[in-house]
């Protein structure tokens, strides 16, 4: 499912337009990011949780010469999904 095929369904499951629907899960995701950039976590009961973990320093290797390099420590978005989505798995 891509954003134009999202869009279409939350469209017609609320009885809006295309235009409205974009609106509104634009605004969706934004607010997520907003809380991922804050280190908050979003959790959306039925749906699943939004959380923001620390990837410590680690060492890897360069594939093109085969030296050892260190990748910086960063941060990245995790997704679990809540119970009442898995069940509907």
């Amino acid at each position: 499912m891509n954003i134009g095929e999202l869009v279409k369904g939350v469209a017609g499951a609320t009885g809006s337009n295309e235009a409205e629907a974009k609106a509104a899960i634009t605004a969706v995701f934004d607010q997520i990011a907003v809380a991922a950039a804050k280190g908050d976590d979003v959790s959306i009961p039925g749906f699943g949780k939004f959380a923001v973990k620390d990837r410590p320093e680690r060492q890897g290797r360069n594939p093109a010469s085969g030296a050892a390099i260190t990748i910086a420590a960063s941060k990245k978005v995790t997704f679990t999904a809540a119970k009442g989505l898995k069940d509907k798995l």
